[in-house]
């Protein structure tokens, strides 16, 4: 049975602050000071869902964070379902979701917080991800489809930046996008008591991608706010071994299933599955050019071949005919 501690206010407050952590101690600890330190005349309760960690991160919290409300889980329930946890106790009127490995900037929640409260259908909104030497991460991304997965990325982002933005360009003012990068976004409350809560079936890739499909099905809207800056040490809480790398091609075709029908979701199966091989090929080229001296290529290599394994010998249970919510 999971274990919730921490300081229970019977007040609503205006912002829920939702971290899920997984053996992440020092850099969490990092994260809940950028939030008392930044977020300012809002008031705000802090959750904190642990899936499970085995690194001391719960006792830190005990420690040194006793007024921030604790979710205490026995196994790792993965990104949205421990999410959803926090989703249905909490108090404020929106929710702003933080990866471990983020740090918040002076004023970046109160500009998202400013933007929701003027736009009454952002159903999301998100900011600008920095990576820690204040370079750009990419914070928003476009619905997987056909178009693409047959184009390379930058082209579109290139030729129609309005429909693809990008961390190339610079907005000077809020835009609206498909969906956002999940290591910062705040949602609104109402939004998701509409749509419902995270879709459980994804482990951790595509849940945002996915709830932000919903909402606009809902006539919610995205935006970004690119003045609301969020530091994020990209994947350092999560990795980047090959699991990972496993779970986002699975949840990328729960995603196609769950949305197209079966032979879009073939086609779009297909055209995936080839990039990946032709990748694959290019790559053991190179490594065969260089003799196998370089190690990143060795290692790229090994990580292609995994992959298409992967693909050949994956035995999964038939899709469901899930309905559009």
């Amino acid at each position: 049975m999971n274990e919730r501690h921490g300081d229970y206010s019977d007040d609503r407050v205006d912002l829920s602050v939702i971290i899920v952590n997984w053996n992440t101690k020092d850099l969490l600890k990092n994260c809940l000071n950028s939030i008392y330190q930044t977020i300012n005349n809002l008031l705000f309760e802090v959750i904190v869902v642990d899936n499970a960690s085995s690194d001391g991160s719960v006792e830190m919290l005990e420690s040194e964070f006793p007024s921030v409300i604790r979710i205490i889980n026995r196994e790792n329930k993965g990104f949205g379902a421990a999410n959803n946890q926090a989703f249905s106790i909490m108090k404020g009127n929106y929710a702003l979701l933080l990866n471990s490995d983020t740090v918040l900037s002076h004023g970046s929640v109160n500009k998202l917080w400013n933007f929701c409260n003027t736009n009454e259908k952002a159903g999301i909104v998100c900011g600008q991800l920095l990576n820690a030497d204040g370079s750009k991460q990419n914070s928003v991304a476009s619905f997987p489809s056909l178009l693409t997965l047959v184009t390379n990325t930058s082209i579109l982002e290139f030729l129609f930046p309005r429909q693809f933005p990008s961390k190339r360009y610079k907005h000077t003012s809020p835009i609206e996008v498909d969906s956002a990068i999940g290591a910062c976004m705040m949602i609104r409350k109402k939004a998701l008591d509409e749509t419902g809560f995270f879709d459980e079936r994804y482990f951790f890739f595509f849940e945002e991608t996915d709830l932000a499909y919903t909402m606009r099905l809902k006539n919610w809207k995205v935006y970004q706010v690119p003045d609301a800056f969020i530091y994020h040490l990209q994947g350092q809480s999560i990795g980047h071994n090959i699991n990972s790398r496993i779970e986002f091609y699975r949840s990328r075709y729960q995603f196609l299933r769950k949305w197209h029908n079966p032979i879009y979701c073939y086609l779009t199966g297909s055209i995936i599955f080839l990039r990946l091989l032709a990748n694959g090929v290019f790559n053991f080229i190179f490594v065969i050019l260089t003799f196998g001296l370089n190690r990143k290529l060795r290692d790229k290599l090994i990580m292609y071949s995994r992959l298409i394994c992967w693909h050949f010998q994956k035995r999964q249970q038939p899709a469901k005919q899930n309905k559009a919510y």
